[in-house]
């Protein structure tokens, strides 16, 4: 990639509110962030979230993430409850806290499961069918990617 363009990149991103940008030509690829080192310290490495390539059959274990908590050698059947947004996961509202939701609980529409952090901003995830919590799919203060496999309920 030009040095020019990259300089006309760090210029626009200046001028704007982003605080960071990612752009790809062919097979070059360049990150610009104006976060400083001190805010980077206590950042979890970013585990990205990539569907499979339109036209193939993908198996529904390979969209899991590697990390699962409370799952059975198989992979449960029932409703999948997916992350809204790119964040990190939380399950309960403070370190201390028990959490919302747990395997073999039963939940109602509206029920909240867990909280996803996103550009400091605390979000509610809450339950769009009711049933019971088969499975967790995610670990306590992992990162989420949108459309991740969060929950699923049966």
């Amino acid at each position: 990639m030009d040095v020019r363009k990259i300089q006309k990149l760090i210029q626009l991103l200046e001028g704007s509110d982003v605080a960071e940008i990612e752009i790809k030509e062919g097979e070059d690829s360049v990150r610009i962030s104006r976060l400083n080192s001190g805010m980077m310290t206590n950042a979890a490495p970013q585990h990205f979230y990539t569907p499979p390539p339109v036209g193939h059959a993908a198996p529904v274990a390979a969209a899991a993430p590697a990390a699962e908590v409370h799952t059975a050698a198989a992979a449960p059947s029932g409703h999948v409850v997916e992350s809204p947004m790119v964040g990190t996961f939380y399950r309960a509202s403070s370190p201390t806290a028990k959490p919302f939701a747990e395997v073999g609980q039963s939940v109602k529409v509206g029920d909240t499961l867990c909280i996803i952090e996103a550009m400091k901003m605390l979000n509610q995830i809450q339950s769009d069918v009711s049933g019971v919590i088969k499975a967790i799919l995610v670990e306590n203060e992992q990162p989420v990617e949108f459309g991740q496999p969060l929950f699923i309920v049966e």
